[in-house]
């Protein structure tokens, strides 16, 4: 979703990740994703959310 809420994991598949229309996308997207919230985590912690860092990566696909 526009929330970033894609990136919820659930132990009992039940996460927005686990639904039918979402199975289909790439796991290394999700990684991807996931580090990159990481490194910004490691210089400005608790400042960009997912949601921000999937906004960007998105801005960025789109203009390659």
């Amino acid at each position: 979703g526009c929330d970033a809420s894609i990136m919820i994991q659930s132990s009992k598949g039940d996460a927005e990740k686990d639904a039918p229309d979402n199975l289909s996308l790439a796991g290394d997207g999700f990684d991807t994703v996931i580090k990159a919230k990481q490194a910004v985590e490691a210089v400005c912690p608790g400042v960009v959310s997912c949601a921000d860092v999937l906004a960007i990566a998105a801005r960025d696909v789109v203009s390659l």
